[in-house]
């Protein structure tokens, strides 16, 4: 059994790129496989190994500047759900594409996941998924809206053109870790939202520590590795990923004749073109044939 964990900080780095061999070096020589992203905002990312090794690996990422108080969320897997390790500088640690936009300034009120039912039942909270549309496809929290959005960096125009609709309403908002929510929270913030609230730890959190029997979530939630989605107590969800979109796969899309297995989905089979679609044949083949070695192909992740 190998432990999952999902973190992300904000703080300030300075050198962001100074800061990523040393953290490479760590994760590599504990067999820890994952994405780990460093921007000037802080770090964001999920990993994946043993015990011993994700200790070491946090251990590392709580030493540097500013990270002492870093929080995680942990989650098991049956197998390796990475390819491989890769620590990636970015300008964002989630891409919002708002440079007025700080999280170290001000957020929103945190709602425990405890708390959580209870606000989103008020019939004067409108409750918001800042997540993206193939991820609210396959579950959200009951009577959430969705705003369909297909990136992050979507959801700024979307709330300009529907601001008018939540004049003097509560807003609750909720995405998979919490992250997203940091920088919408702010956002909404700037905005002259005064009543703003989202879920703290994110769905993760939600599904780890809230019964199925009391929950308000329905299907499962998408996780941006190979196990694709997880459920209540953060099971695996056995849905499959499309091998050129990355899309999640339910057992009913992989009967439409559209869905080719490593290939394409009902989603995106018309978003690539013909030399595409043979070059993920040919991927699809070498990871059969890779699986048949007992070996891994690095195009098989899911980062």
């Amino acid at each position: 059994m190998l432990t999952v964990a999902a973190l992300y900080h904000f703080t300030r780095f300075p050198d962001p790129a100074s800061l990523k061999p040393g953290l490479l070096e760590v994760c590599v020589a504990q067999g820890v496989r994952g994405s780990l992203l460093l921007a000037p905002e802080g770090i964001n990312g999920t990993i994946a190994g043993t015990r011993a090794g994700i200790d070491a690996a946090l251990e590392a990422i709580r030493g540097l500047p500013g990270c002492a108080g870093l929080e995680w969320k942990e989650s098991f897997a049956d197998s390796m759900p990475f390819g491989r390790m890769k620590v990636k500088l970015k300008r964002e640690i989630v891409t919002m594409g708002q440079p007025d936009v700080d999280p170290l300034a001000r957020v929103g009120n945190y709602v425990s996941a405890r708390d959580w039912n209870a606000l989103i039942r008020d019939p004067d909270t409108v409750v918001i998924d800042t997540r993206n549309d193939y991820e609210v496809a396959i579950g959200t929290f009951q009577g959430a809206l969705d705003p369909g959005t297909r990136a992050f960096g979507e959801f700024p125009d979307w709330w300009q053109k529907n601001r008018d609709r939540f004049a003097g309403k509560r807003i609750a908002m909720f995405c998979t870790g919490g992250i997203r929510c940091e920088k919408s929270t702010n956002y909404l913030l700037g905005q002259g939202v005064n009543q703003v609230f989202h879920l703290k730890g994110g769905i993760l959190k939600y599904l780890e520590e809230v019964p199925e029997e009391e929950s308000l979530w329905q299907g499962q939630c998408f996780v941006f590795d190979d196990r694709v989605s997880v459920g209540h107590g953060l099971k695996p969800g056995g849905l499959k990923v499309c091998g050129a979109c990355r899309r999640p796969v339910t057992p009913q899309d992989q009967t439409d004749p559209a869905y080719e297995e490593g290939v394409c989905c009902p989603a995106c089979v018309d978003e690539y073109s013909a030399a595409d679609r043979e070059r993920f044949r040919e991927r699809h083949r070498q990871m059969l044939l890779a699986a048949k070695r007992g070996t891994q192909h690095l195009g098989g992740g899911a980062l």
